[in-house]
């Protein structure tokens, strides 16, 4: 993992503030999500890793970083946060190019990294209107490996 990068925090213990959630979250197994924009879903998305991560907040944690600088994201992700009842995932915004050293590929709309003691575990990529109800599964099949040492 490149290291630490400090987005804008939507929700939790830092919200409203610039704060590294890489090192919140330490060694820990990490959901992490770069998306371009907030659809249907990339909703159910961040939906299924906060049920995984409200399950097993002794274990991991999850944080989903939107690529994007506008205040109309900012209110979408804090009416995210409220419609759609978002307990342990954060949401965050960051530069459209992604944190330095991510090499977020501009090609992807929403890719997941799943990692433990900073290596990852399991990587998705999904280009704009790919990720359908398939990928999110595939997402989430891949939790439990990234809980299991």
């Amino acid at each position: 993992m490149p290291g630490p990068f400090h987005p804008l925090n939507i929700n939790g213990d830092n919200a409203g503030k610039k704060h590294c959630l890489y090192c919140e979250n330490g060694p820990r197994p990490v959901a992490m999500v770069f998306a371009r924009e907030v659809t249907p879903e990339t909703t159910k998305l961040i939906e299924a890793l906060d049920a995984c991560t409200t399950k097993n907040k002794s274990e991991m944690g999850s944080f989903v970083v939107f690529l994007g600088k506008s205040e109309e994201l900012e209110k979408k992700l804090k009416n995210l946060v409220k419609e759609a009842d978002i307990k342990s995932t954060i949401l965050a915004i960051d530069n459209p190019a992604g944190p330095e050293g991510y090499g977020v590929s501009k090609d992807a709309d929403v890719t997941v990294v799943l990692y433990r003691e900073f290596k990852v575990k399991a990587n998705h990529a999904f280009k704009k209107g790919e990720l359908k109800d398939s990928g999110i599964k595939a997402v989430v099949a891949d939790l439990p490996k990234l809980l299991k040492e």
